[in-house]
This record gives C-alpha cells, sequence and structure tokens, in this order.
C-alpha cells in the first residue's frame, strides 16, 4: 500500500490483522458497528477517538465484509467514507482493497494537457448494458476517431439504478449499477493501453437529497453561513471541524487518483464551493495533488466555475490546468439557433463579437455585467494560453438541460454546425465532444433520475416550473411533453444507437469529425505545447465573418477565417498562408477573396527558423 495511502483517514484500513473501521460523528454519544455476512450479524461497540472519531480494529474483517453503523437513536448508515455499496445507497459499505487489481499497464505516465481531446460520456447511457466492461468495448472506435482522452459523468454512489451522477451521497463509492470497483479499474486500465486519458467528473458542492446522512451525526459538515442552489452548503471555512470537513473531499481526490488511476478531474460548479479561509479548499486540493499523485505522472485538474475566474489558471499558479468555457458554447449556440432565453440572453444580440472574443482572449464576459445574472462576472483572461480554456458545441449540461434533451443537430442546419464544429476542432483550445456528438446521434440525452415517493413527484413539478419562463412552454399542454425525469424510458431513450453510427449522414458526420482531428494531430497540437501566455488577435469581417490569428509554439501563426452567415463574405484579402483545411467549396471565387456561407478556413505560416 503507498504511503499516501497510508496517510488517509477516512473509510476502512486494511491491516495484517483483521480491518479498522474509522468514522467520523462527533455529534453522537456512542455507535455501534454493525459487521454483516451470511452466517451471521456482529454488533460491537466502537470506541471514542479524538475530535468527533471512532474507531474499532476487527480480526476477522477482511475484503468483501459488508458492515454499517447505528448511531444512538437505532439509524442505521453505511460508511461516508464507503468504497462500495453493492447493495444501494441505503445498504451496507463493503471493504474494498484497492491494491489487489493488477494493472496491465503499470508504465503508463498520462500525456501532456496539450493534446487534450476529450470525450464527454455517461457509462449507463454509452452503450445498451451501461456498464464500465461494455465501454471498454467502443474505445477504440475512439482512438479512431482521434480522441485522447475520455471523462466520465460523476459514479459516485447515488440513489435507484439511474441518475446522471450530480445526485451522488457517497463520494468514494463507485455506483454499483455500472459494475464494481475493480470493473472500474479495468475500464481505466483498457483506456491506458490504448493511449487514452480518462478523467472523472467530481462534485463538491453538494450532496444528493437521498441518501445523505452526514447531518444525523455531523451537523458541523454543512453551514448556513451559504447557501446553495440546494441547500445549506458544505462547510469549508466555519469551526474547529472544517479540516475533517476539507480533508474529507481532498482526501477524496487523492483517492481517485491513486486508486483507480484517474488521469485527472474536473470539478463540478466550483462556483458554488464557498470558502473564506485564508487557504481556499481548491488551493490546498490542487496543492496536494500535485505533491502526490501528480508529482509521479502528468495529472489535469480543470474547474466549471460561472464566475469566470481566471486567477485559478494563472500560469504556475493555483494549479488548475483550465476551464469549461461556457461562454463560447453560448455565443456559438445563440448564434446558431438564435435563442435568447435564460442565460443565452447575454450573447444574443452580438453572438458573433462575443464568440470572437472567447478565442482571442478566452472569457466572453471579463468583469462585464450580465443581463442575466444582474450582476458584472468574470476576471480578465486574455493573458492566459488557449490551451486554459475548454471547448464545446454540447455537453450533458446543454443538452440535458434542455426540456427534450434535444441535441444541436436538430436546432440548427447542417451546414452551420459544420462551420461550428470546425471552429471547435480546429480551434488551438482543447475541444470537448458530448457522446454521440460526433455522428449526430438520434438519442437525445434529456434529464433522467430513479427516486421515489415524494422526492420524485418533487422533481417532475420541479422540472415542469424550471421551464414555466420560457417562452415554448407558456401553454400549459406543453408541460405534459416534457419526459418524466423518473421514468426508465426516460433514461433509455438516451442509450446511444451505435448501430447507426456508420449509416447515411451519421457516417458522414463521424467521418468529418475524424478528419478533422487528424488535421489537429498533424498541424495543430505540435505548436500547443509549453504555451504560457495569450498572444492572439481577432477582427470582425462584415455582417457575418470574423478572423483570428494565434501566435503559437516557435513563432508560427496559425489563423482561422470564418464566414458565419448564409450570404458569401468577402475578405479583405485572399490567405496567403499554406491553407491546412478549408470547408468543402469554401471560395466561391477563383482568387480565395470571397468566402461562401458557413466556410471556414485554417491557415498556418511555417515556424521560424
Amino acid at each position: 500500500m503507498s504511503s499516501d495511502a497510508e496517510s488517509r483517514c477516512w473509510g476502512p484500513r486494511l491491516l495484517a490483522d483483521g480491518v479498522e473501521f474509522r468514522f467520523w460523528a462527533p455529534d453522537v454519544d456512542a455507535v455501534d458497528l454493525l459487521v454483516e455476512s451470511r452466517a451471521k450479524r456482529q454488533t460491537l461497540a466502537m470506541q471514542p477517538a479524538l475530535e468527533g472519531w471512532w474507531r474499532l480494529t476487527v480480526a476477522d474483517a477482511a475484503p468483501g465484509t459488508r458492515y454499517r453503523y447505528r448511531l444512538p437513536e437505532g439509524l442505521e448508515v453505511p460508511d461516508p467514507a464507503s468504497r462500495f455499496q453493492p447493495e444501494d445507497v441505503h445498504g451496507p459499505s463493503e471493504v474494498v482493497d484497492a491494491s489487489r487489481y493488477r494493472w496491465q499497464h503499470d508504465d503508463w505516465r498520462g500525456r501532456p494537457w496539450h493534446e487534450a481531446v476529450i470525450y464527454e460520456m455517461h457509462i449507463g447511457a454509452f452503450t445498451p448494458e451501461g456498464t464500465y466492461l461494455a465501454a471498454i468495448d467502443k474505445l477504440d472506435v475512439l482512438v479512431e476517431l482521434g480522441v485522447t482522452a475520455v471523462e466520465l459523468l460523476p459514479i459516485a454512489a447515488f440513489p435507484g439504478a439511474r441518475n446522471w451522477g450530480y445526485d451522488g451521497v457517497l463520494p468514494f463509492a463507485p455506483d454499483s449499477s455500472y459494475g464494481t470497483p475493480d470493473e472500474l479499474r479495468q475500464f481505466v486500465d483498457a483506456a491506458h493501453g490504448r493511449g487514452l486519458m480518462v478523467f472523472l467528473d467530481v462534485v463538491y458542492n453538494h450532496f444528493g437529497p437521498d441518501g445523505n446522512y452526514l447531518g444525523s451525526y455531523a451537523k458541523s459538515f454543512f453551514t448556513m453561513r451559504h447557501h446553495t442552489p440546494w441547500g445549506d452548503a458544505v462547510n469549508f471555512d466555519s469551526g474547529p471541524h472544517t479540516r475533517w470537513t476539507r480533508g474529507f473531499f481532498i482526501e477524496n481526490a487523492v483517492t481517485w487518483l491513486e486508486d483507480y488511476r484517474f488521469d485527472g478531474l474536473r470539478l463540478d460548479a466550483v462556483h458554488a464551493i464557498y470558502d473564506d479561509s485564508s487557504v481556499h479548499v481548491l488551493s490546498e486540493l490542487a496543492e496536494r495533488v500535485r505533491a502526490g499523485p501528480g508529482a509521479r505522472r502528468a495529472v489535469h485538474l480543470v474547474l466549471e466555475n460561472d464566475h469566470n475566474e481566471a486567477h485559478w489558471m494563472a500560469p504556475r499558479g493555483a494549479g488548475y490546468e483550465a476551464q469549461w468555457n461556457d461562454d463560447f458554447h453560448h455565443a456559438v449556440h445563440a448564434l446558431l439557433t438564435g435563442e435568447g432565453d435564460s442565460y443565452y440572453a447575454d450573447y444574443a444580440e452580438r453572438p458573433r463579437q462575443h464568440l470572437m472574443r472567447t478565442l482571442v482572449e478566452g472569457f466572453a464576459y471579463q468583469g462585464a455585467r450580465s443581463p442575466h445574472r444582474g450582476h458584472a462576472r468574470g476576471e480578465p483572461s486574455s493573458h492566459l494560453p488557449p490551451t486554459a480554456f475548454v471547448t464545446f458545441l454540447q455537453n450533458h449540461d446543454q443538452v440535458g438541460n434542455r426540456a427534450h434533451g434535444e441535441r444541436l443537430h436538430e436546432l440548427c442546419s447542417p451546414l452551420a454546425l459544420q462551420a461550428a464544429t470546425v471552429i471547435l476542432l480546429l480551434s488551438p483550445m482543447p475541444p470537448l465532444l458530448f457522446m454521440g456528438q460526433e455522428w449526430c446521434a438520434s438519442s437525445r440525452f434529456p434529464f433522467f433520475c430513479d427516486f421515489g415517493g415524494e422526492l420524485a413527484e418533487s422533481v417532475k413539478q420541479g422540472r415542469i416550473r424550471e421551464f414555466e419562463r420560457f417562452d415554448a412552454f407558456g401553454d400549459p399542454q406543453a408541460h405534459v411533453r416534457i419526459p418524466d425525469p423518473t421514468s426508465a424510458a426516460t433514461f433509455a431513450a438516451a442509450k446511444l444507437v451505435w448501430d447507426e453510427r456508420l449509416q447515411g449522414d451519421h457516417e458522414r458526420w463521424w467521418r468529418l469529425h475524424r478528419a478533422l482531428l487528424a488535421v489537429r494531430r498533424q498541424h495543430l497540437v505540435p505548436l500547443l505545447d509549453g504555451l504560457t501566455a495569450g498572444r492572439s488577435d481577432g477582427t470582425l469581417l462584415g455582417e457575418g465573418g470574423l478572423a483570428v490569428t494565434w501566435e503559437l509554439a516557435r513563432g508560427a501563426r496559425y489563423s482561422l477565417h470564418a464566414n458565419l452567415s448564409d450570404a458569401p463574405l468577402g475578405l479583405p484579402a485572399a490567405p496567403s498562408s499554406a491553407v491546412v483545411y478549408a470547408t468543402a467549396d469554401a471560395f466561391v471565387d477563383a482568387a480565395g477573396a470571397l468566402l461562401a456561407p458557413w466556410a471556414v478556413v485554417c491557415t498556418l505560416e511555417p515556424e521560424a527558423p
């Protein structure tokens, strides 16, 4: 077992002569350990330790032993740091030995961030079987496509058999509906054998509404000083117990990276992580990761942050490689679809200008007032390299948070989508594809979960209320057509239909994505190595175009010209550099100074001698 594993505090610890069970419950005066097997159920009194901890070593416990904790009033709860919940989140936890798995690709040390082409997937909907093992069979297809990293939506144990993952309640336990912990390791191992990085989406800003028992025995885990859309915030900054709360999530991050060898983490909605301490928990987490698994191999930390805070990604700064750039998505979406509801209102009037700023400077909002939010948003970001911004046309949120889960190809013309796809894949920023996007999958991705009783009804009604403010849902009859998020049929509709990938238009889209990623790999990726600052400029062309030039490694100048309109666009001059990619029939005239509707041309000036 590694020295890092020896230093962990949460969850059971395997010993040579049994298992030490450790449970943090500062609000109770007694705790029983219930050890379960087919033959018997033992009830053992735990021993109090310092600062609210309870401990007990059981000699005949071993990997596979199932256990729970019983509180004085009789409530039986799983381990908050359970490594596996074979009977779902309300059942017993299971002792797991992370060291038993024999890695086939033990020499894997990761890949550099500038090579990242990310493929976001939901394990349950990625294949008909919805398991880690079934997903392995599709990895070769992703390699052929040109993907270099897969990113799993959250897999922390959630209630029921289906969930996006953002209702997880036991952050250390991979959900049993997808397979066992060792089968997850097998998936990561198989990806590494194909040269693929594997990232995991983790949620440290809230717990789901069903199955979180922490408030029953550790009330100080939460605070009323801050509030989130999901209720009281996790307590990172108030009272004597915050070091254990902070340590819980920091240790969780290290556990995923060490025990499962993930290549990086995407931290969900960190704008909802409130911390007024002198050292922010995000800084502490990044420092621990860099000093631990990140000191031995390439490990990448990525943020989702609605506040557009550039300081987390300062070169050699806080330790975060990049942030998801919602501004890029929102600007492209508003431009292609004409939608202006909700947060798209911030981009609807000048989508082309906002898009160009994201290509040149990173964030579109860098301190300006957001009309949708009613306050200023963002920090200056033009000093950061383009590799600090993950761009996307679709992701689980932007598809699944629509009432019907429509994908972008249902909302705009094929020519417009093709232009946006070229910009996504042939700009210097690391691109992210949402599973099935590469062939314009027919399956939508509606919101789904598996709650029961009153909670299920509350979620259904909440989903309806969420869309009542949209013009398209002003008619009550439109509410009836919103898929029931708690229905198994809604989840089934989200599963990819792999047979269609090489059929008709689906195959043409797949081949386009493969061709674009080949161009990226050959011409663009070598020029992204070592970038530490942003050096770019852009201009709007006519009524519907834009041109951007990036200065990349070794003095190379890479340019993109795009006509984002239905009319031909005159260029100031024909591109003089070598064309590395152009959409079909990009030029209307032989001189190359008139760009066809929705055409995109990418050029590259030779590197400096």
